[in-house]
C-alpha cells in the first residue's frame, strides 16, 4: 500500500491532488478536522455555501500552519444562487465567510432546471475566472446532456464536474463524456456513506487485497482517474483515507458491473427531496 502523491491537471494546468478532503456535515468538528487534514497531507479542501461551514473551514485554514497558496480550496454556489447576479453575490458571500479573497475552484452546486439560467450562471463564472478571483471553475451533479448545454455556449469551458460516485453507482456515461472533453471529475460520497460495506464482492476484493472496504473504494476512484473527496472527522479514518493500492484490472470491471446500489437517492433532474436553503 501507499500514500498517493499523483496529481491530475486540469485543462487549465492548475494540477489538483489525487484525493481531496470533504467537509459535508462535519458540524462543530469542522475546524478540528480540516486542521487535521491537512497536517495529514491533504491539499485539496471542499466546501460549500450550503453546508454551512464555510467560516469554520477559513479558520481552519488561516490557523492551520500551512500556507494559504499550497491549498486549493473549492467552494460553491447553491440551487437557490444560480442566475448571473445571484451568483455574482454569492461568490461574495462566500470569500467573506472564507475570509479569502480568492477560491481556487468554484462551482455550481446543482444545474438550473432552465438552461437559461443555467446558461446566465456560467457567464458570471467566466467573469469570476477573467478578473481572476477563481483559478478553475466547474461544476456540481450535472449529466451529460447538462455538459452539453454548457460547452455548446461556454467561452470558458468547465473544468471540474464534481458527481456522486462509488461502487454501485459511477454514472459512467456521465464519466467517460467529461473525462473525453478534458473535464476533470470528482466524487462526492465516494465510500457510499458506507451502504455497500456488506456487498459480497467487496467483502470479497477486500479481503483478498487485505484492505478496509473504504481504501477499496477510494482506490477505485482513483484508478478510474477520478478525484475521490472521502469525510470524516475522526483522525485516524482522515489518515486512513489517504491511503491507495493498486487494482488489478479485471477487478475495476467487476466493481464497475455491479449493480445499482448506495446510491444517495439525489438526481438532478428530479425535483429535490426537500428545500435547502443557504445558512446565514
Amino acid at each position: 500500500m501507499q500514500q498517493t502523491n499523483t496529481m491530475i491537471k486540469l485543462i487549465n494546468g492548475i494540477e489538483l491532488p489525487h484525493i481531496g478532503f470533504g467537509t459535508y456535515k462535519t458540524g462543530a468538528n469542522c475546524v478540528d478536522a480540516v486542521r487535521e487534514a491537512v497536517a495529514c497531507g491533504y491539499r485539496l479542501i471542499d466546501t460549500a455555501s450550503v453546508y454551512g461551514n464555510e467560516r469554520e473551514v477559513g479558520e481552519a485554514v488561516a490557523t492551520c500552519g500551512t500556507p494559504r497558496e499550497e491549498l486549493i480550496i473549492t467552494t460553491k454556489a447553491w440551487r437557490t444562487q444560480l442566475g448571473y447576479d445571484n451568483v455574482l453575490r454569492a461568490f461574495d458571500q462566500s470569500m467573506q465567510k472564507l475570509k479569502m479573497d480568492y477560491a481556487d475552484i468554484y462551482l455550481l452546486h446543482w444545474p438550473a432546471r432552465d438552461y437559461g439560467v443555467d446558461r446566465d450562471s456560467w457567464r458570471a463564472m467566466e467573469r469570476l475566472y477573467d478578473e481572476g478571483l477563481v483559478k478553475a471553475v466547474g461544476v456540481s451533479n450535472y449529466l451529460t446532456h447538462h455538459l452539453e448545454n454548457l460547452l455548446a455556449v461556454c467561452n470558458v469551458p468547465p473544468m471540474v464536474d464534481q458527481l456522486e460516485f462509488h461502487p454501485g453507482y459511477t454514472q459512467w456515461d456521465t464519466v467517460s463524456f467529461a473525462q473525453e472533453h478534458g473535464i476533470c471529475v470528482e466524487a462526492w460520497s465516494p465510500l457510499a456513506r458506507g451502504r455497500v460495506n456488506e456487498d459480497d464482492l467487496l467483502v470479497y476484493l477486500a479481503e483478498k487485497y487485505k484492505v478496509s472496504i473504504p481504501t477499496l473504494c477510494l482506490s477505485f476512484a482513483c484508478q478510474c482517474g477520478i478525484v475521490p473527496l472521502p469525510k470524516s472527522s475522526d483522525p485516524s479514518r482522515i489518515k486512513h483515507n489517504l491511503t491507495v493500492i493498486t487494482l488489478d484490472e479485471e477487478d475495476v470491471k467487476k466493481i464497475l458491473a455491479m449493480p445499482q446500489s448506495g446510491w444517495s437517492g439525489e438526481h438532478p433532474d428530479l425535483e429535490p427531496k426537500k428545500s435547502v436553503q443557504v445558512p446565514d
